[in-house]
């Protein structure tokens, strides 16, 4: 029992390797050790300032799971909270959700999980002449500047090559929706409902969707409403985020 705990405990204090720049870094900072009080790791934070402000976080437990419930729940302890830091100008629009199934990587445990599957990397300098790289995560080892992922690039032609990047060095890293990603993501859902039928004797209903709420967080007005609305996967802007 105390070693699960601590297990729990550990994948909640797991630091993020890839962290948000300008005012999402600020918002992030506030809202992880609020998520964290509710058993949740934050993600990623967005800040869209255009067509009306909107604060996404992203967010899930250790073991990568994140509910309608957990969104509402953190939605919740967020809003006041984030009111009181003024973390935004104007009127804004708060929405929690899950990572996705075409998820960031951002912390090291991620990307272990990630390999065997295609990811999209940005890094924050050059490598060998070039930022962007789209290839297969083979490995996560330590290197010279923290852990480092290899990564199996191939080109049009078919060659192929390997390339070391430091996470510690990389701007965005996401994974590539991919048949083999939704399948295994198809997998892990169908033995996690397979679990809650044992523990309680039925099964609940399947969610299809990666979950997502949004709420509209005006700031200094008296209604804030919330409506659970599903994320599709591929949700977002043009590179997936």
């Amino acid at each position: 029992m105390v070693e699960a705990e601590h297990s729990s405990l550990s994948g909640l204090d797991e630091p993020r390797l890839i962290e948000d720049a300008g005012p999402a870094l600020r918002v992030g900072r506030i809202a992880a050790p609020v998520l964290r009080d509710l058993g949740l790791r934050l993600v990623r934070v967005k800040v869209y300032a255009a067509a009306g402000a909107t604060v996404q976080i992203m967010a899930e437990r250790p073991d990568g799971a994140m509910s309608i419930g957990d969104c509402e729940r953190a939605s919740t302890a967020l809003s006041p909270v984030f009111d009181v830091e003024d973390i935004m100008t104007q009127a804004y629009r708060l929405e929690v959700s899950s990572p996705g199934i075409d998820r960031p990587l951002v912390r090291q445990s991620d990307f272990e999980r990630a390999v065997g599957h295609e990811a999209r990397i940005e890094m924050a300098a050059a490598v060998n002449g070039r930022r962007r790289f789209r290839g297969l995560i083979e490995a996560v080892a330590q290197g010279p500047d923290g852990p480092g992922v290899r990564v199996l690039l191939t080109a049009d032609d078919k060659s192929q090559m390997h390339v070391e990047l430091p996470i510690s060095a990389m701007g965005e890293a996401r994974l590539v929706l991919t048949d083999d990603l939704i399948r295994l993501a198809l997998r892990r859902e169908k033995a996690a409902l397979k679990d809650v039928r044992r523990a309680t004797g039925h099964a609940p209903k399947a969610a299809a969707k990666p979950a997502k709420l949004r709420t509209n967080s005006k700031r200094k007005a008296a209604v804030r409403g919330a409506a659970p609305e599903p994320l599709e996967p591929h949700e977002g802007d043009s590179d997936g985020r």
